[in-house]
């Protein structure tokens, strides 16, 4: 029998139209004559989803009875007794009942494909196994019900169900996705602007993987070995010379011009390291290919040009960008063909592009006989040779054997290939010559004469010189290499030090110097600006040894500075790091002092007008209330002097209010506040404060279900919370319509949403809300000091919470307060 096929409709969260989608293409097969039933289909109370079933066949569910209750699942067996063409399965990652013949859905749809039915089925990507604990990352949900990712992958067609992050929130906010009552939990913990982005990015993700993946078995089914150009890639090899940016600036205009084009870039590393480059040259190029949009790449080899040339394969490449080699023609000739001409050889079907540039390498130069031996090795090789030729002369002369003389030139050839392992090539074809003079001389008949009898004497010679400089060119290549290393490490220790200091929060300009001084050797390093002297490390004399200014003006002194002219570059680059910290941290504190004496000014400001009003009106009420209380010349009635006294009583009560306000907004600032959080019911502080604002059912809509655990918090600072988030949303509320108090439990916290349907507050205003003395559009004059909110966000930081504000569906505003729940060791925060 022929297996049936499995369609896959793959969505990034729940409500983007997946289910609508199945039905839609249910009804347009069933419209051209298929056999279409729906298996099961779960319309999670959507009418518009309900009623694209309307005229299709439906095969009715089977109910099973667990633990007292009756659950509604898919019958399997009566969809394969009926045998359609196609089955509509909604929700493939759904666990089946107890009792059912599989455990899960998707098994259901393995026995219903084996019957030879075709189906189409339905599954968000955070249902995906494999990709279970990135979800949980990002939404702090754990999905229970999971496919495994091959059976999905197994599908003879996945088609995405898409839909923009905003308008999923806009269909949920009007209602489109989860009733009325779960509108607010949804937007503010799943349904969040960013979890919905970061689960639409891994669902196509997801889906491109499958399409390379499908691909490639598509080539391997058919024996397709050779490349399809899909799309181009072009491949730039970096060796880390300064050529790099011209090949990456080709690679990227090569790129350019198809439509689709990628760019990426490799550095093949040897196992020993000591690949010559330029330090530093690796990084610019980085940041340059990140500029070009491109990615980065470093693979490690012995043989760099098979190495590139399977990297540039294992990622479809389509194009190769190499530099012209940096040899000259004389050494090209000596040592056989470079890595370019390798690679062009083994690249098969993939296009090399051999670019020149101005590091290319031309003319019959020989390479350069020094500078990479210390000065000390040279001249101990010419010392050897100059004593071991001697010793070695007359410890053979000491046997007159005519047959030894084949010991006699190993020995001296000996001799040669030790000074030129120590010195390099220019001791060592002293020592080559020396050594074949004092052959012949001492050694090769007539004796105690130079002369040249046979041409092979001379070619003897010829060897012992060439001998000694290939090898003293091995000798002086691996200095200079391990010299190249060992520099490199140094510096890039100096900057990952500099760095990791600054990163663990150590100061940059005091980090900076006391590195500066370790590297290079300097018993001190001290930075002056004028009279004041920033940093400083190590020890100084009178006056310093060497001086250096910064363009900033600043001065950096050092002290027992060593007299090394390969480290004046390095010295240079830590200048210009040092002048960029004293910038910054003039900066710094140039930002410090403003937004200080800003912050100062603004609250001088607040607290002025706050006291010269809000604070003066109860005063002043409550001191005309007494002055007419004892008054002589005017005779009040009981009613007059009870309205009085309550006035007088009102006054002073505000006043303790507003004054206890202050108080407590202090204690905020200051960082004083005393909290002692201990497992709370919410519900246990809630009515308190619904009571302490006469509020009642018509004023408030209160949501607290009865399975919510107990936070872990303040009982009396959470009750402040409540009354000032409460007052606030009452204050701001229109006439007739009730404030909303929900609760809801997510991840390993808690959440409290105070909502109100008045005039909101625009997005970029939100933090300001959170500062004291802050009334935004508030202009009555009646509302106090515009402290509720501060004092709310300062309580709830201190038990250890979180407190922001959202929009409220439909409009209005909507501030959060998220609590640990007792006992729960995660971290609240979002």
């Amino acid at each position: 029998m022929k297996r049936g096929k499995l369609r896959v409709l793959l969505g990034a969260a729940p409500g983007v139209g997946k289910t609508y989608t199945m039905l839609e293409e249910g009804r347009r097969m069933a419209d051209h004559g298929r056999d279409v039933v729906v298996a099961v289909v779960e319309t999670h109370g959507r009418a518009a989803t309900a009623a694209l079933i309307d005229g299709l066949e439906v095969v009715p569910r089977r109910t099973v009875e667990h633990r007292g209750v009756a659950l509604d699942d898919m019958d399997l067996d009566a969809v394969l007794a009926r045998r359609p063409e196609v089955a509509l399965v909604d929700e493939l990652a759904h666990s089946n009942a107890p009792g059912s013949p599989h455990e899960k859905r998707w098994q259901d749809v393995e026995a219903l494909r084996a019957a030879g039915i075709d189906v189409i089925s339905t599954v968000n990507v955070q249902h995906m196994q494999s990709l279970g604990d990135v979800v949980r990352e990002i939404t702090g949900t754990v999905q229970r019900e999971t496919v495994p990712d091959a059976v999905v992958r197994a599908a003879d067609q996945i088609e995405v169900v898409d839909l923009s992050p905003q308008a999923l929130r806009d269909r949920l906010s009007d209602g489109l996705v989860y009733p009325a009552t779960r509108i607010d939990a949804a937007l503010s913990n799943y349904f969040r602007l960013g979890n919905l982005t970061a689960l639409r990015e891994i669902a196509l993700l997801w889906l491109a993987d499958e399409v390379d993946d499908a691909l490639k078995r598509y080539r391997a089914e058919h024996g397709i070995a050779n490349r399809w150009e899909t799309r181009e890639r072009v491949l730039v090899a970096l060796t880390g010379g300064p050529e790099g940016e011209t090949l990456l600036r080709r690679g990227a205009r090569i790129a350019a011009r198809s439509a689709g084009g990628e760019l990426a870039a490799v550095h093949v590393t040897t196992n020993d390291g000591l690949r010559e480059r330029h330090p530093g040259a690796l990084g610019k190029q980085r940041a340059l290919l990140e500029q070009l949009g491109g990615t980065y790449h470093q693979v490690v080899g012995d043989d760099v040009p098979t190495t590139l040339v399977r990297f540039a394969r294992s990622v479809d490449a389509t194009q190769i960008v190499i530099g012209i080699s940096r040899r000259s023609r004389l050494v090209a000739a000596l040592t056989g063909p470079g890595i370019g001409s390798t690679v062009i050889r083994e690249s098969g079907d993939i296009d090399v592009h051999v670019v020149t540039h101005e590091r290319a390498g031309g003319g019959l130069a020989l390479p350069k006989l020094g500078g990479s031996l210390s000065r000390s090795r040279i001249v101990a090789a010419f010392l050897l040779a100059l004593v071991a030729g001697p010793v070695l002369t007359w410890l053979l002369s000491l046997t007159d054997d005519p047959d030894s003389i084949t010991v006699d030139v190993l020995a001296y050839q000996l001799l040669v290939l030790v000074v030129a392992l120590i010195g390099g090539m220019l001791p060592a074809v002293f020592a080559a010559v020396l050594s074949g003079l004092s052959l012949d001389f001492f050694f090769v008949r007539p004796l105690h004469q130079v002369t040249v009898q046979q041409p092979w004497h001379l070619f003897a010679l010829v060897m012992y010189v060439v001998s000694a400089v290939l090898v003293s060119f091995v000798v002086d290549r691996s200095a200079r290499r391990s010299r190249t290393a060992r520099r490199a490490a140094a510096e890039s220790g100096l900057l990952v030090g500099i760095a990791g200091s600054v990163l663990r929060g150590d100061d940059a300009l005091q980090a900076l110097v006391e590195r500066t001084r370790e590297a290079f050797g300097f018993a001190g390093v001290r930075v002056r600006q004028g009279d004041e002297v920033p940093a400083t490390s190590g020890t100084f004399g009178d006056v310093p040894d060497a001086a250096t200014t910064l363009p900033s003006g600043a001065v950096l002194e050092f002290a027992g500075a060593p007299d090394d002219p390969t480290q004046r570059r390095l010295l240079r680059v830590v200048e210009q790091q040092l002048d960029a910290a004293l910038e910054h941290r003039a900066l710094t504190r140039t930002a410090v002092d403003a937004e200080r004496i800003a912050a100062v000014d603004r609250v001088r400001s607040a607290i002025l007008a706050a006291v010269s009003h809000d604070v003066r009106r109860p005063i002043a009420a409550a001191s005309a209330a007494v002055q007419s209380l004892r008054a002589r010349d005017v005779r009040l009635g009981e009613a007059d002097r009870e309205a009085l006294l309550a006035t007088a009583d009102e006054s002073l009560r505000q006043l303790a209010v507003l004054l206890a306000d202050l108080l407590d907004v202090s204690r905020v600032q200051a960082g004083v506040l005393a909290a002692a959080p201990v497992p709370t019911a919410l519900d246990t502080v809630v009515a308190p404060a619904l009571d302490e604002l006469e509020l009642g059912p018509e004023d408030v809509d209160l949501d607290l279900p009865a399975e919510l655990p107990p936070v872990l918090a303040d009982p009396v600072l959470l009750q402040r919370v409540v009354v000032n988030l409460l007052a606030n949303a009452v204050r701001y509320s229109p006439d007739g319509e009730r404030v909303r108090i929900a609760a809801s439990a997510f991840a390993g916290g808690v959440e409290l949403r105070v909502a109100d349907r008045g005039p909101g507050i625009p997005e970029d205003r939100r933090e300001d809300v959170f500062q004291p003395f802050q009334r935004l559009g508030d202009t009555d004059n009646e509302t106090g000091l515009g402290l509720g909110l501060a004092l709310a966000r300062g309580f709830t930081e201190g038990m250890g919470g979180t407190i922001e504000v959202d929009d409220t569906p439909g409009g209005g505003l909507t501030v959060v307060v998220r609590l640990p729940i007792a006992g729960h060791l995660g971290v609240v925060g979002r």
